[in-house]
């Protein structure tokens, strides 16, 4: 098992009011790629996928306010809306240091539902959408968006977390990695050293329960919105993810693991006929967290993305010539 690479350096930023912790790799392609993580993740989600792409794209992975590095937001608000506005403002400071217009954007479980808002809000941001896992609403019961909506409960979430920090973390983490990979144990011991220690941070943090049950209301409260919306009938006008995954104008590369235990693979199918212009592409032995998992098979499927993009981008150039 080779030695992993070091996780990106990073720094705070001051963005439109918020404060948050971005990582980057060393400055080089003109191209930049923005990168969010999931529930109860952070910034280092991303560093071998960053790794591989390097040679293509600058990449810039944020702790979502609250998670990672990143301070608590001043107004306590963790919902979809507030997190897409944090990666709005990442993506403008990017697009404006690099001068290099619409970005790259990745995003992972929860990172995948922001990522969606972001791009069918933004249209202008974003170049391509790349999603491993998005947690977009499935109304179907199972366990995974049970366990969201557990852990949203009033009172019942906290109660929860509290109660977890009192187990070892080197437990907590390893629970947490049998549930994210299709086999945990692959993952490197410098990487489960790395996230034992980043745990560790965390429990002393006074922000850290209230991010993490704060970010599963905003993601529950989703699903409330869709099932609304798919059964009143509210019409082609609903701001729901689904409805604005159909919104979206950028080419979508969905990644989908088959052992994923949280995001059921009808809700990748589902996604794959509702995003305009999208490929799915399901790994047979990745679970929840493939950029993690194979960072490689990911950024091949990514490179392709863009050469897609830049063929599209050619046509409609042509089309608009010969008008």
């Amino acid at each position: 098992m080779n030695e992993p690479i070091a996780h990106w350096p990073g720094k705070v930023l001051e963005l439109d009011g918020t404060a948050v912790h971005v990582r980057s790799t060393p400055a080089g392609p003109d191209e930049a790629g923005v990168f969010v993580h999931g529930l109860a993740g952070s910034a280092t989600n991303w560093t071998d996928l960053m790794g591989e792409l390097s040679g293509t794209m600058t990449g810039y992975a944020l702790d979502l306010p609250g998670a990672g590095y990143s301070p608590a937001p001043a107004d306590g608000d963790y919902s979809i809306s507030a997190h897409a506005r944090a990666v709005i403002a990442l993506v403008e400071h990017v697009a404006l240091k690099q001068g290099a217009g619409p970005v790259h954007l990745f995003g992972n479980s929860l990172g995948g539902a922001v990522s969606v808002r972001v791009a069918a809000t933004r249209p202008d941001l974003v170049r391509t959408l790349t999603l491993v896992s998005p947690a977009l609403p499935d109304l179907t019961p199972r366990y995974g968006p049970a366990r969201v909506a557990f852990s949203a409960t009033p009172g019942l979430g906290e109660w929860v977390v509290g109660r977890l920090r009192h187990l070892p973390a080197e437990r907590r983490i390893k629970a947490t990695m049998a549930m994210c990979y299709a086999d945990a144990t692959r993952v490197h011991p410098l990487r489960l050293k790395d996230a034992v220690a980043e745990l560790i941070r965390r429990d002393e943090l006074p922000h850290t329960g209230a991010s993490l049950v704060g970010s599963a209301r905003g993601l529950a409260s989703e699903y409330i919105r869709a099932y609304l919306e798919e059964y009143r009938r509210r019409g082609d006008g609903g701001d729901s993810l689904w409805r604005q995954a159909a919104r979206v104008q950028a080419p979508t590369l969905v990644v989908h693991g088959v052992h994923d235990r949280l995001v059921h693979a009808r809700t990748a199918i589902r996604a794959a006929r509702t995003f305009p212009d999208v490929r799915l592409v399901v790994l047979p032995h990745a679970a929840h967290v493939a950029q993690m998992e194979y960072p490689e098979v990911v950024a091949r499927e990514v490179r392709a993305l863009i050469d897609h993009a830049r063929a599209r981008d050619a046509r409609q150039d042509a089309v608009r010539q010969d008008a």
